[in-house]
């Protein structure tokens, strides 16, 4: 183990999350942090889990009571497979899903085309960086809300042992059709982790 990779005391996983880009790297999201988004913003209509791999996002998601669509590009043995959202033109009331890395933005643009009502996609803290992002998405269409995690989250490929903590801030990023005015920034409070897992 890489002796420098000890941050305050801990060490951290030195599995990073790479961009998904030909289909084998899997990195699943922990139920705590969809529970986290759902306990804090109410969706209304059916909610389409765009990029759902095994499921994990989309069973929890069916906890809200309203239909639940869940496709993939690659077939991770849940939903309907082979379906690249940047591609789909059918409109739904809410899109939730944790985009690949290499995407984000395209999915950010497709979601505001396809949702009528809400779309939240769970993204990097740094999302908010960016030249490009503050002349193109953030100038049109700024996020109505931007829930940060008080606590870590860890990405771990499937299967693997789950040791250590993750060193990325993530948030959810939420648009909100009705919103109007400047991006509200939230924080969840701490507990979801423990609660959930």
């Amino acid at each position: 183990m890489d002796a420098t990779y000890n941050l305050n005391g801990g060490f951290k996983p030195t599995v990073k999350r790479n961009a998904d880009i030909n289909g084998p790297d899997f990195f699943p999201t922990p139920p705590w942090a969809t529970h986290a988004l759902i306990d804090n913003e109410v969706f209304t209509g059916d909610i389409w889990e765009c990029a759902c791999g095994d499921g994990e996002m989309s069973n929890v998601l069916q906890e809200t009571g309203n239909q639940v669509i869940s496709s993939d590009l690659y077939d991770r043995g849940f939903g309907e497979t082979g379906v690249d959202f940047l591609e789909q033109t059918k409109k739904v009331s809410n899109i939730i899903t944790n985009p690949p890395y290499n995407s984000a933005q395209q999915f950010v643009e497709q979601a505001h085309k396809l949702s009528s009502q809400k779309f939240a996609l769970l993204l990097r803290l740094a999302f908010l960086e960016g030249a490009s992002r503050a002349r193109t998405i953030f100038s049109t269409v700024p996020p109505s809300r931007v829930w940060v995690f008080s606590e870590r989250i860890t990405f771990y490929p499937k299967n693997a042992v789950k040791a250590g903590s993750g060193t990325t801030a993530y948030a959810w990023f939420v648009w909100d059709k009705k919103h109007s005015g400047s991006t509200e920034l939230k924080w969840f409070q701490p507990g979801y982790k423990k609660l959930y897992s």
